[in-house]
Order: structure tokens, then C-alpha cells, then sequence
């Protein structure tokens, strides 16, 4: 680094230490806040999450060759078959914005083409299934319809324009991506290979499922009897491990696997220690007031979606959370069109994973994601808000 960068580092941080306010009360409240989400997160988020997530990447890394990954994912891949793979994936898959990101940096990495990887990377989080019953059962079958079918086209438009924008760079990182001996055939039958991901894939949802209204009787019965299919997959793992794979195999998945979480965890864990200081966790205050977030998303102006589509992507939603918080919102005030804006912005991204995505493609590619989600959230929160 150069030495003029060291010295405006040191600048910022001299001047952030020696105007810190310490003695504010809702400062200090907002540290508390800060701390408090870290602390759920790496309770609720780490061990059950992004540890298998983290597996699941190291595996694709691993065991599938760059020559499949760029077949069917890649630049030049047929359109139809990869971005609708990618862009339904979050049904299978149900994760967070920060689960999302081991699977999202191992498919990128291994050779899948920027389009297919960010409509891979917003559908995983956006389009659940469970969320969107929640939303439709919630807040109204209008708003729940409308998430489903705005969070698909999201997926494979900003797929798209992510591909034509970037295209170009695509086609020299895939040239520069494909070793040789990518193409050979694989040790293990392709069969075998797939039956070993959705076993992995099968804990990663299961585990994770998350607690339904006692009504809706297929969920909530999964709900119940979660951790028996998650151990029963589990040790179904744990057979194909000890038969299925080498030693060496096994050491290259684990240093995979650790390749991907030394990258990632640390901007994840300092993404959401701000996310906590400036915004709290739900139902509680950060160093931004509740009150002013309500006020700014009332009615369907433009300020009003676009503020709603900014506050969602910065924000950190657990899996499912974006319900009662947009329930508490919608009651003091907020308007149908920012409501949505929000449900389709704030499970897909959020301060940490905008951390780490940063990390995988770049700056210019992830303000690109970042735009395209939070100007077609406000767009399409304005339309839906003109209607209903």
C-alpha cells in the first residue's frame, strides 16, 4: 500500500477516535445494539448457516470441474437453462443473504458467468417459499404475489444486464479460469456426485427450517421433525464420506472449505456489527431512530420506495424477519409500494454481504448489483404502489 493511503487512513482514523461520541446515550445504546445482533448472529447464523454453506462451497470448488460449472452456468451458456436454474434456486435453498455467499463466491470462482452467478446470488435469499406464504398470509396475497413473481424477474434481469454490462471481462476470466485437465472425466460417477450435494444441500435446509403458523400443517410438521431429517441426512453424509472419498480428496474439500471462510467471515462479522450500531436489531433502536424510518416510507412517492429500497439493502433480515417488520412498519404508516420495494431488496442484500461480494467480483461489478437491485425495487414499488 502506498504510503499517501496509509497516511489517509491514519487521518480518518485519528479524526473518527478523537470525535467519537462516547458519552451520546443512544450512541453507546447503538453499540449495545451492535454487539447484540453479532451475538445472535453467531448463535442463529454460524454453526447451522454458513458452516455447511461454507462445505457446500468448498465441495463445488472441489469436486465439480470448471469445464461443467462453465457448460451450464458459464458466459456463453445457453440462456434458458442457466438463469432458470439460478433464478429458482432460492426455492430449493431458503438462506439468508449471508448464507448465500459461500455457495454464490464457490459457483463464481470454479467459472459461472456474472449473470447467471448474481441471479444465482439474489435468488438464493429472495425467493423462498415459506417467506413468501408468510408475506401473502401476512401482509396480504397482493403483497405476497407480487414478491414472488418481482423477486424471479429480478433475478434473471439483473442477470442480464449484469452479463451485458460485464460480458466482455466474463469471456477473458473464463479463458483464464479453464485449466487444463478441467475437461477430464470425472473419478466419481456423475450420480454419485449429485446424490453427495443434495445430501449436503438436504442438511443445509432442513436444519434451518424455519417455525410456521401451526396452520400451515406441511411446514410447520417439517418444523417438528427438522432435526431428524437434518441428522438423518447427516449421517447419510457421513457413510459417503467414509466410503465414497480419498484421504486426499478430503484434505483438499477441507482446505477448500477454509479458503472460503477465512475470506468471507470476517467481513460478515464486521458487516453486521454496523448494520447492529446503526440500525439495531428488530424491535430495537440503533444510533438511526425507528421513528424516522417510519416517517420517510409513507405514501408511494419516489423518495418514499427509493428510501425503502435503500434502508432494505443496508439492513441485515434474518430469514423470515422481513414479515414482522414490514407488519409493525405497514402499521405505523408505511405504504404498500415502499413496502415491497423493501421485500424485494432487504432479504437479498445487506451491509455485511455487500462486504463479501465486493471480495468475489470486485468494486465496479458490485456497485453494479447494488444499483440494479435498489433502482428496480423503487421502480417496481412505485408501479405496484400506483395499483394497490
Amino acid at each position: 500500500m502506498k504510503d499517501w493511503k496509509i497516511l489517509l487512513i491514519l487521518i480518518a482514523v485519528f479524526l473518527a477516535a478523537f470525535w467519537l461520541p462516547v458519552e451520546n446515550v443512544r450512541f453507546q445504546n447503538g453499540l449495545i445494539e451492535g454487539f447484540a445482533l453479532l451475538k445472535e448472529y453467531a448463535r442463529d447464523h454460524v454453526l447451522l448457516c454458513l458452516v455447511p454453506a461454507f462445505f457446500i462451497a468448498g465441495a463445488i470448488s472441489v469436486f465439480i470441474s470448471k469445464a461443467a460449472v462453465i457448460k451450464y452456468l458459464g458466459a456463453q451458456a445457453k440462456k434458458v437453462l442457466s438463469y432458470g436454474v439460478a433464478s429458482v434456486s432460492g426455492t430449493i435453498l431458503a438462506v439468508c443473504s449471508c448464507t448465500v455467499l459461500p455457495l454464490f463466491s464457490g459457483i463464481y470462482t470454479r467459472g459461472a458467468g456474472i449473470g447467471p452467478a448474481t441471479a444465482f446470488l439474489y435468488s438464493g435469499p429472495a425467493i423462498n417459499i415459506l417467506a413468501i406464504i408468510l408475506t401473502a398470509k401476512v401482509l396480504g396475497y397482493k403483497l405476497g404475489l407480487a414478491r414472488a413473481v418481482g423477486a424471479v424477474v429480478f433475478a434473471v434481469v439483473i442477470g442480464l444486464i449484469m452479463h451485458l454490462v460485464f460480458g466482455k471481462e466474463e469471456k477473458n476470466r473464463k479463458g483464464d479460469d479453464l485449466e487444463e485437465g478441467d475437461e477430464k472425466k470425472e473419478e466419481r460417477p456423475l450420480g454419485k456426485t449429485a446424490l453427495y450435494f443434495a445430501v449436503m444441500i438436504g442438511i443445509l435446509v432442513f436444519i434451518n427450517w424455519g417455525k410456521s403458523d401451526p396452520e400451515m400443517k406441511v411446514w410447520y410438521f417439517i418444523y417438528q421433525i427438522k432435526w431428524f431429517i437434518g441428522l438423518t441426512f447427516l449421517a447419510i453424509l457421513a457413510w459417503m464420506i467414509l466410503t465414497w472419498f480419498k484421504k486426499p480428496e478430503l484434505k483438499e474439500w477441507t482446505f477448500s472449505t477454509w479458503v472460503f471462510a477465512k475470506q468471507i467471515l470476517p467481513l460478515l462479522f464486521a458487516g453486521v456489527l454496523v448494520a447492529g450500531l446503526l440500525l439495531g436489531r428488530p424491535g430495537h433502536e440503533g444510533v438511526i431512530p425507528s421513528q424516522w424510518v417510519a416517517r420517510l416510507v409513507g405514501g408511494n412517492s419516489l423518495g418514499a420506495n427509493l428510501f425503502a429500497s435503500v434502508a432494505g439493502a443496508l439492513m441485515y433480515f434474518a430469514t423470515l424477519t422481513e414479515v414482522p417488520i414490514l407488519q409493525g412498519l405497514l402499521g405505523s404508516g408505511m405504504g404498500q409500494g415502499p413496502a415491497l420495494a423493501l421485500l424485494l431488496s432487504g432479504p437479498a442484500l445487506s451491509l455485511p454481504n455487500m462486504l463479501v461480494i465486493r471480495s468475489v467480483i470486485g468494486t465496479k461489478k458490485t456497485l453494479a448489483y447494488i444499483l440494479l437491485v435498489v433502482i428496480m425495487a423503487t421502480i417496481t414499488g412505485m408501479i405496484f404502489g400506483y395499483f394497490f
